[in-house]
């Protein structure tokens, strides 16, 4: 197994170029740990407090689930508090070896893959309207980070990283806010690029301010200006909220891939 990435593991990932979107994304930067065959397997985790990614082909034998199961034991164990995204298949694997050796292991995030290559107008009216963030925006656009991953079931990062994130975003021009007619932010959202997709994420409605249309009206939004840049609008979703996924397919979104985040019980 090396220890980087060639043009065939990119070649490769274009299988699953929606549900491996993000992998594809962070083996092109710095990674703590990058194992592959260039073949059928490729694990990477990026840095400490995100998954580690494993990537195999649909339908793959359970030899090479084996060595991805043995990769993962050796690197980045389960028993250590690691969690995984992977395929299906690859999970119950994962699961059933975990069990064979005394340990529990379980789904703890099911996720869905969009992209949307026609933006529909929301059906519904919002008030309000699209702002995009400036360095003035630096100290709120970190709250309603730190907010996500709480509304998302994740221990919230640290301020320092997520003031690090918003300047990140801001300095790209890549993070809006929804403002209501009075000029209050109440939901955000932002997106990256990588090769021909951008990848929106962040996306979040103060609880206060929810059913009113706005995250429905901000992704919108969002997903057409990166459209007109000539992108391929996707997004990643909990599959577990339905509201929000009916949501986006209002928008035009449509499902593409599954996958799911495997950690210890």
């Amino acid at each position: 197994m090396d220890p980087f990435v060639n043009e065939k593991d990119f070649e490769l990932l274009t299988q699953d170029k929606y549900t491996f979107a993000v992998l594809d994304r962070i083996l092109r930067e710095d990674c703590d740990l990058i194992r592959t065959n260039h073949e059928n397997l490729i694990l990477c985790h990026s840095a400490a407090r995100f998954p580690v990614w494993i990537w195999t082909p649909d339908g793959c034998p359970d030899t090479v689930k084996e060595k991805a199961w043995n990769l993962a034991a050796e690197y980045r164990p389960l028993s250590d508090g690691y969690r995984f995204n992977m395929k299906y298949e690859l999970a119950d694997y994962f699961m059933k070896k975990a069990e064979q050796n005394g340990r529990k292991a379980g789904v703890h995030m099911q996720l869905f893959a969009y992209d949307c290559p026609s933006p529909a107008v929301p059906d519904h009216p919002a008030d309000g309207s699209l702002y995009r963030c400036t360095p003035d925006d630096t100290e709120e656009v970190a709250d309603l980070i730190a907010l996500f991953y709480k509304e998302i079931g994740e221990n919230p990062p640290s301020r320092e990283y997520c003031v690090e994130k918003a300047q990140e975003h801001i300095g790209k021009n890549e993070f809006f806010f929804w403002k209501d007619a009075a000029g209050r932010t109440v939901a955000c959202c932002s997106y990256r690029i990588n090769q021909k997709l951008a990848s929106l994420a962040s996306v979040f409605t103060l609880p206060e301010r929810r059913r009113k249309y706005y995250a429905q009206h901000l992704v919108y939004e969002v997903t057409k200006l990166v459209s007109d840049m000539g992108y391929m609008p996707m997004l990643y979703t909990d599959a577990n909220y339905i509201a929000s996924n009916a949501c986006y397919e209002k928008i035009g979104y449509i499902l593409r891939g599954k996958l799911c985040t495997v950690s210890a019980g």
